[in-house]
């Protein structure tokens, strides 16, 4: 995953990984800023209640 091009964001560096997926530092090269990316494993990107709550974090976490 590190070095590949996701959309407009490219990955730079994993930084943690867990129950809900894994998480790496990526740089937004529209924007030139950097940002966190979550990928979810693939039974959570199925599951509609693990999406609701990474839906519910993401909104949390943007007014910090």
């Amino acid at each position: 995953m590190i070095g590949r091009t996701i959309s407009h964001y490219r990955v730079i560096e994993k930084l943690g990984g867990g129950g809900m997926g894994v998480v790496y530092k990526a740089e937004d090269v529209t924007l030139h800023r950097f940002v966190a990316l979550k990928f979810l494993p693939e039974e959570a990107a199925k599951s509609s209640q693990a999406l609701a709550r990474l839906i519910c974090y993401a909104c949390l976490t943007q007014e910090v």
